[in-house]
């Protein structure tokens, strides 16, 4: 096995030759960091896509009114100064001085509240915002007011939202973009400038620094502080075959790898020159079900398949050493302040005679369960491989249909019964930082047709998140956390399938990096 993976990483190296294509660059530039993601840039839209390379590549080109620190504290980031009337209906805004726009126009206060209403038409947090919201107000250049028809308390965490989709802020008229259309231009006003005329989707992306980014002067802490862009120039590069990815890394071609497989991380522990990192708070995998359509119309069902989940099984498939997993029996983050795991141990039972008898008793009369599996994904497609076990097992009808990612995004949007080109369970997974609590949380959502794919309905469920939200006391949020996890173990709006951690590699050369659930760049420094 040894002498196979030598002749991999050895072939790796020749593949990475051929796809490190360098971009133009000027001559007598500074520092140059390369970086290989762990997808190309598909697109430029944050706001219409959920995508964390989209995520990344935003953090790099905007910046947010308010963000998220390592201590899931909200602190202020283009906000200078910000007040709240009495009976909480009212907040006023500041933006710090000296901000502009990567067209060197500056930032108004006109365009934070452009960027606020595009943001929150699609985002699941930021929906939830706007029904709160009566009307925006212009103050001045620098200021504006958001008019509230009952109170928000969560309004600073809403638009500090660490994760997909986070309210970047853009230019009035890159904002004025229909929410449901991508946006064709990357002009924001944070650290790093994009290089619209040197991309092309699916291919390498570049950013150039921004000379006239003013950064806040506090020291960095995930995405709050200051955000010191001590790099001049950083390549995003389309290399997509692991070994030629791992082969660039151990040659110094590139200095970092977003994603390296956990099999190859042996290879690169043995180069002292490399540095490994596991991804804080991990990612979420998870099984969800087509709730609009038999079986799993049926919340029995739906809990006789959680009962013989055993969450080691998926772990496994996935990343193989335990030393990259660990069993998550809650809906919320492991860790984080929300997440109390209420009711989960009786429910995720790894209990296969128990399962079966529930599933007896809830009536599945033979249904076709069709699991739809993107072959190219293979986090994805192998946690499919284990539940099509699993449901054999427990003797449902399953069948599991193999596309590619594309056929997959397209089927998974078709509410109809399996045999109109429907689906009844698919797996995916989601960052530890998006299901922090439960206004963040998009897969908690039970409201139904305007729910993510699955479109899970319960209005008892849906009530506790109101209340969650309508407070801002931290111990009763924490109680409405449990029984919002009681109800999700009853419901079933998916089943949790384990946490794996992604461990990312860099060159020892790159030192100053803010290890986050985010790949963020600043304050980063390259020794030759």
């Amino acid at each position: 096995m040894e002498l196979e993976r030598r002749r991999l990483l050895a072939g790796g190296a020749g593949l990475a030759a051929a796809a490190l294509h360098r971009p133009a660059r000027a001559q007598g530039r500074g520092s140059v960091l390369r970086f290989i993601p762990s997808t190309p840039l598909p697109s430029l839209d944050p706001i219409v896509a959920t995508s964390y390379v989209i995520r990344n590549h935003g953090y790099l080109i905007y910046d947010t009114l308010f963000a998220i620190d390592e201590q899931f504290r909200i602190r202020p980031q283009m906000v200078e100064a910000w007040d709240t009337a009495p009976d909480g209906l009212k907040w006023t805004f500041q933006l710090r001085a000296g901000l502009f726009f990567h067209d060197d126009q500056p930032v108004r206060a006109a365009d934070c509240i452009a960027s606020i209403r595009r943001w929150s038409a699609r985002d699941a947090f930021g929906q939830t915002f706007a029904t709160f919201v009566d009307r925006y107000e212009v103050v001045d250049e620098r200021s504006f007011a958001i008019r509230l028809k009952r109170p928000f308390p969560l309004l600073p965490d809403a638009l500090g939202k660490l994760s997909s989709n986070v309210p970047f802020i853009m230019p009035e008229r890159v904002a004025a973009t229909d929410p449901s259309r991508p946006i064709t231009e990357a002009v924001g006003s944070g650290p790093w400038r994009f290089q619209t005329a040197q991309w092309v989707p699916g291919q390498n992306a570049i950013y150039e620094r921004f000379a006239r980014y003013k950064p806040r002067e506090e020291a960095p802490s995930w995405a709050a502080g200051g955000k010191v862009a001590k790099i001049d120039r950083i390549e995003w590069l389309a290399l997509t075959e692991p070994s030629a990815a791992v082969g660039a890394l151990l040659q110094g071609e590139v200095d970092w790898y977003e994603q390296p497989p956990v099999d190859l991380l042996p290879v690169l522990r043995r180069d002292r020159a490399i540095a490994i990192d596991n991804v804080p708070l991990g990612l979420i995998l998870l099984m969800r079900f087509n709730q609009m359509q038999p079986p799993f119309n049926n919340p029995g069902i739906r809990r006789a398949v959680m009962m013989a989940v055993n969450q080691v099984d998926f772990m496994q498939a996935v990343v193989g050493s335990p030393d990259y997993y660990r069993e998550c029996k809650t809906f919320f983050t492991p860790g984080s302040p929300m997440s109390t795991g209420a009711g989960g141990e009786a429910a995720l039972g790894n209990n296969l005679g128990q399962a079966r008898a529930m599933l007896k008793e809830a009536g599945y009369a033979g249904e076709r369960v069709v699991l739809l599996a993107p072959a190219d994904q293979p986090i994805a497609y192998n946690q499919s491989l284990v539940t099509q076990e699993l449901l054999k097992k427990l003797g449902m009808n399953a069948e599991l249909v193999s596309t590619d990612w594309a056929s997959f995004i397209g089927r998974r949007s078709n509410r109809g019964a399996p045999d109109q080109g429907g689906w009844s369970v698919f797996h995916t997974l989601w960052s530890g930082a998006d299901v922090l609590n439960p206004a963040l949380h998009p897969l908690l959502r039970a409201n139904g047709a305007a729910a993510w794919f699955g479109w899970p309905e319960d209005a008892a469920l849906e009530g506790l998140r109101d209340q969650w939200i309508a407070t801002a006391d931290g111990l009763r949020q924490k109680e409405l956390a449990a029984a919002i996890e009681r109800r999700a173990f009853e419901v079933v709006p998916y089943v949790p399938a384990g946490l794996v951690q992604q461990p990312m590699a860099f060159r020892r050369n790159l030192t100053g990096m803010v290890l986050s659930p985010v790949q963020f760049f600043w304050n980063i420094e390259k020794r030759a």
